[in-house]
């Protein structure tokens, strides 16, 4: 038997599997489809790290194994390339981001073939491929005729360091996402996607998918649905009034003051009669340095000022009560004004400590006097005039409908998430195929003309003035409406990074189709994804992001179904070996080309698997990768024990069923760990036995083969078994095989466990009666005693009775 040498070999199968091209997928085909899908992911200049192949290896597994079920499988890759990431490193190393994209992607490419992964090349895309963002632009001009995309100038979120406007779900802990500086406000004129007009939708569809429960969590708090009122104080002697959003309409009897944001219009309308402008104006001024996250974190201490000379009414009471303005109220979150209820309300509760202003208690319990009593959900009101004595949740009702009778206000369910900010200010990225014109506006560029192409320039930098380097292109600015003919400009922002991963999915389908997105065949067919993993850190972003863009398709009838994955999973983290998340800063990267060369491919995609619960995060262990080798040299050498004879080895049957049963769940299941530790196991029988046969093997290694394709492979040829491994078919369990023969059967006597028997699945009762009588520990509670009945429940449990 020759030497196990993984580079060797794999490298014999990467040249086979690229001539054969086996893993092609049909758009038409009599098999059941699978369409399995991995996360887009980003080529960066440092290329993979050993973290990144475990979600493609999950996949590849289970895609693996479903076509040696009979399944046409689709399992695609490409790249989600256009960005922030490519474009920082372009600046800073003075390469055109379009050239560090394709060394990247080649380096990215060529790192997951050596790992042997099972991809249909034949569908990859890029997004900066301008035959693929031609449908991005496609897709945004029908958002646009829909108008569900419009321009809008708002107070936005703004990275200093990347020069770009933000997403508020691209802004964490109150820093970019990407550079990790800090994020300030700043207001910009910019286009905006309407996703709140499917924020209900967005949730209540979550109930029609199979996604992990914290995945559907995530979603739901994201988009954050709430049910209340809206309700309108009259400022006091004038005739606008302020409209709050509150859940809580049964305690508007303890609002004592109101909180408006530093940016609301009123305070401009009312500036000759605000008494204390220039202490406000001061205050506006220091807030505009702080981001969103910073102006809401709970933890921080209360600010504000007191508009004086303009007062409120409240509804309920008639009472006037001051208005003030303070930093945790934001204008781009509700109607820019809330009703503080501090007696109810923890932060209202501070904020009114520190100011000294009432507060008064509306739901009975708790000591207001020492903290807010917030435990309210339920519980009986009090000081409230004429819903006094009532149960909160009668209160509510009662009151939305005392609201809408007075006309003083309306019943009302209002949303978290905002509208997506869908412009940046940067070179690299799909151009927006709009062009404004004095006379006509903004015009959509004729569907005929795209796609608009991003232009190929020397000087890609972003501005201090945080307009576009493409505004500095006259050329490629200037151009003619093509709805008047006159003179026009092209829009110079471009979309964001999150626009060509919304719907790449679709492409997949029909990448080369020049006539539309996909054909509606072939959508029809493959429609909706069937298995969709990727990791927690995107439920926020592109998950929901892609969801939005479906549904908008599914309305504009040109995608089958509503939603566009029907399972969605996630995975956790390797971390580096010190417990830490890998990154270059903490220098515990491993990279996978060092597992490859050192160790084998398959070594690397065991070891993957084998690390722990795939659902979560564990450290590397170069030990542990040391221990795949080993087993993998211990399936190697299965070839020196092979003994003639035809099917299963009779002593070993029993386990090879077991064993089949096992793996076939456990990797549909995400438990990847414990089937390889069950192949493990399977193996230390084999070696203990002594010998198998050829079918023991066989059935061994296309159980590993999705784990370890490379070696299994190798093995197939050297058996001399017929074709290929990757075109057999997976083995089938008996479930009788799968169940033991002997068992520990537990003994009662009047009623209380005294032992247990070892006794055949098949043996009769009286045989269960000798050996019991047989055991010492047994025997003893039947001593002197008369049995008077017997129950025997074959496989489960015998009971006597004694007297």
């Amino acid at each position: 038997m020759r030497e196990y040498k993984p580079n060797e070999i794999e490298k014999k199968w990467h040249e086979i599997w690229e001539e054969r091209e086996p893993f092609k997928a049909s758009n038409k085909s009599d098999k059941p489809k699978f369409y399995a899908l991995v996360e887009f992911p980003y080529p960066s200049a440092n290329g993979l790290h050993v973290g990144h192949p475990r979600p493609y290896t999950a996949l590849d597994i289970v895609s693996r194994k479903r076509r040696l079920e009979g399944y046409n499988v689709l399992f695609p890759m490409g790249w989600d390339a256009f960005g922030l990431p490519t474009e920082n490193f372009a600046i800073k190393n003075k390469i055109h981001p379009a050239i560090v994209t394709e060394q990247n992607v080649a380096r990215f490419k060529a790192q997951l073939q050596s790992i042997g992964f099972s991809f249909d090349w034949s569908r990859e895309i890029n997004t900066t491929d301008s035959h693929y963002y031609k449908w991005t632009q496609w897709i945004f001009l029908k958002l646009f005729e829909k108008g569900l995309a419009y321009k809008q100038e708002m107070p936005i979120n703004w990275c200093p360091s990347c020069k770009i406007g933000l997403a508020n779900e691209e802004v964490i802990q109150g820093n970019c996402e990407r550079c990790g500086g800090e994020v300030v406000r700043r207001v910009k004129n910019q286009w905006m996607l309407k996703i709140t007009e499917y924020a209900d939708r967005l949730i209540k569809d979550l109930d029609t998918v199979d996604y992990i429960e914290r995945v559907k969590t995530q979603q739901t708090n994201w988009i954050g649905k709430s049910e209340g009122a809206e309700v309108d104080f009259q400022i006091s002697g004038k005739e606008d009034k302020l409209r709050v959003f509150t859940t809580r309409p049964d305690t508007l009897f303890g609002s004592t003051y109101m909180v408006i944001a530093a940016e609301h219009p009123l305070i401009e309308k009312y500036k000759d009669e605000i008494e204390n402008l220039e202490e406000i104006k001061e205050y506006q001024h220091e807030i505009s340095k702080k981001s969103d996250f910073e102006r809401t974190e709970l933890s921080k201490d209360k600010t504000g000022v007191e508009i004086k000379g303009l007062r409120a009414i409240n509804p309920a009471t008639g009472n006037e009560i001051p208005i003030w303005i303070s930093d945790y109220v934001l204008m781009s979150y509700g109607t820019g004004a809330i009703m503080a209820v501090p007696g109810h309300d923890t932060r209202d509760w501070e904020f009114a400590k520190k100011f000294n202003l009432p507060i008064v208690e509306v739901i009975k319990g708790g000591d207001i006097e020492k903290e807010a009593y917030t435990d309210t959900e339920e519980g009986i009101v009090i000081n409230s005039d004429f819903i006094n004595g009532m149960e909160v949740k009668e209160a509510k009702k009662y009151m939305i409908k005392w609201l809408e009778e007075k006309e003083l206000g309306t019943g009302k369910v209002n949303f978290k998430l905002r509208d997506w900010v869908f412009s940046r200010q940067r070179y690299w990225g799909e151009p927006i195929p709009l062009v404004y014109c004095d006379e006509c506006g903004w015009v959509p560029v004729p569907e005929n003309q795209l796609p608009v192409m991003l232009p190929d320039v020397e000087n890609y930098e972003p501005t201090d003035t945080g307009e576009s380097p493409l505004a500095n292109i006259k050329d490629w600015v200037e151009t003619t409406c093509p709805k008047c003919g006159g003179k026009a400009y092209r829009e110079t922002d471009t979309m964001p990074q999150w626009a060509g991963s919304s719907w790449y999915f679709l492409r997949y389908i029909d990448p080369l189709n020049e006539e539309e997105f996909a054909s509606q065949e072939a959508l029809e067919y493959w429609l909706p994804v069937d298995w969709y993993n990727g990791g927690m850190e995107h439920t926020t972003l592109h998950l929901l992001y892609s969801r939005f863009w479906h549904k908008f398709l599914y309305d504009i009838g040109v995608v089958p179904g509503p939603e566009p994955y029907a399972k969605r999973t996630s995975h956790g983290m390797i971390l580096g070996d010190n417990n830490e998340k890998m990154s270059k800063s903490r220098g515990n990267v491993v990279n996978p080309d060092d597992i490859v060369r050192d160790y084998g491919a398959d070594t690397l995609r065991t070891y993957e698997m084998f690390i722990g619960d795939f659902e979560k995060s564990v450290p590397w262990s170069e030990n542990g990768v040391k221990g795949c080798r080993r087993f993998l040299e211990r399936v190697w050498k299965l070839q020196d024990i092979l003994a003639d004879g035809e099917g299963y080895t009779k002593e070993l049957e029993s386990s090879i069923h077991k064993t089949i049963k096992k793996v076939s769940e456990d990797f549909e299941t995400l438990k990847f760990n414990t089937g390889v530790a069950a192949l493990m196991s399977l193996l230390n029988e084999f070696n203990d036995h002594g010998s198998i046969t050829k079918e023991d093997l066989k059935t061994f290694i296309i159980l590993l083969n999705p784990v370890a394709p490379h070696i299994t492979e190798e093995l197939w040829e050297i058996l001399e078994l017929e074709g290929y491994l990757h075109d057999t078919t997976w083995p089938v369990y008996d479930e009788e095989k799968t169940k033991d023969k002997v068992i520990a059967l537990p003994v009662q006597v009047n009623g209380k466990v005294r032992g247990t028997i070892e006794i055949s699945i098949d043996d009769s009762q009286d045989v269960a009666r000798e050996k019991a009588k047989a055991d010492d520990n047994i025997s003893r509670f039947l001593e002197g005693k008369q049995i008077v009945k017997e129950i025997f429940v074959a496989g489960k449990i015998y009971n006597i009775v004694v007297k």
